[in-house]
């Protein structure tokens, strides 16, 4: 598979997944709605690998992969589901987008990344100025929980020191075998969470939240993360953060359509000073030169 195949499928499930976990967790809890996405995820996986003959590699840095994609799998996507209860699924979408300024930071000083440039550094000041938007409308009333928003955040850096701990590693693992031995590091970590934490079974089993897990394991764990990894192995990490520059807004536009999220204009505002970060995170450096060379020009 190409890249940007891959990179536009991550694009694609990545949008689809807040509504889905929202709705994956509907009477039933969000403990049991991502424990049931990690086990399902994990079984799926390891019957890919037994029908494909794939080996799992078990030496050190193998090891050392799996627990660095753990960490984004397990720490991050228990502060999403979390977090989910609180907030609308757009707004986890908006919320995640800040992945890319994280991990600029991260790679620039782990991966020796030229990631700290003007532009960037542009980025990452009105991502924070979108973040005081969203704050500012729990602040005026909004039903926005302080809860949901933090959650949020805690998740974007656990993700974040994931993506630049597995390329860090950088341990050549096919993306199925990275995102296998991920999935069966956490999924006991899952299990043992919800027994702890909750540990109640669904007495009634409908088809909207069941749709949603399944949906969530086989695409949002066993496929979302093969492409993630696939593409974090191909391209650099911060490049790889790109991808929420999209999601936010098919996330916010679906929330609104599926499932008749009322997003305001708070939100909205807050979405824009993010996307516009991400936009500075990417363009910024070429946008700023460009200005350079044109007052030089015109100065002559």
């Amino acid at each position: 598979m190409s890249v940007p195949a891959a990179f536009l499928g991550v694009i694609i499930i990545w949008s689809t997944t807040p509504l889905a976990i929202q709705w994956s967790s509907e009477g039933w809890g969000y403990m049991f709605g991502v424990t049931g996405r990690m086990v399902l995820g994990a079984a799926v996986c390891v019957a890919l690998v037994l029908a494909l003959r794939h080996k799992i590699a078990l030496d050190r840095k193998a090891w050392e992969t799996y627990i660095a994609a753990g960490l984004g799998i397990y720490g991050a996507m228990m502060m999403v589901y979390w977090g989910s209860q609180y907030i609308s699924s757009g707004l986890v979408a908006v919320i995640f987008g800040l992945t890319p300024v994280v991990t600029a930071v991260l790679a620039a000083f782990c991966l020796q990344e030229s990631s700290l440039t003007p532009g960037k550094i542009a980025g990452a000041a009105l991502g924070i100025a979108g973040l005081a938007v969203i704050f500012g409308a729990d602040i005026n009333g909004h039903a926005i929980a302080w809860q949901g928003v933090v959650a949020m955040l805690i998740s974007v850096v656990l993700h974040s020191v994931s993506a630049v701990w597995v390329k860090r590693i950088n341990r050549s693992l096919p993306a199925l075998t990275t995102t296998t031995g991920g999935l069966l590091v956490v999924a006991p970590l899952y299990l043992i969470t919800w027994v702890l934490v909750d540990g109640n079974v669904p007495v009634s089993y409908e088809l909207r939240p069941a749709t949603a897990l399944i949906y969530l394991g086989v695409f949002g764990s066993v496929i979302g993360f093969s492409l993630y990894f696939y593409i974090l192995k191909n391209w650099e990490a911060n490049r790889v953060a790109l991808i929420p520059l999209i999601t936010p807004v098919s996330a916010l536009l679906l929330g609104q359509v599926l499932n008749n999220e009322v997003i305001t204009f708070d939100i909205w505002l807050g979405a824009f000073f993010i996307l516009f970060a991400l936009s500075m995170h990417q363009w910024g450096d070429y946008w700023l030169q460009s200005i350079r060379s044109r007052v030089v020009t015109v100065r002559r």
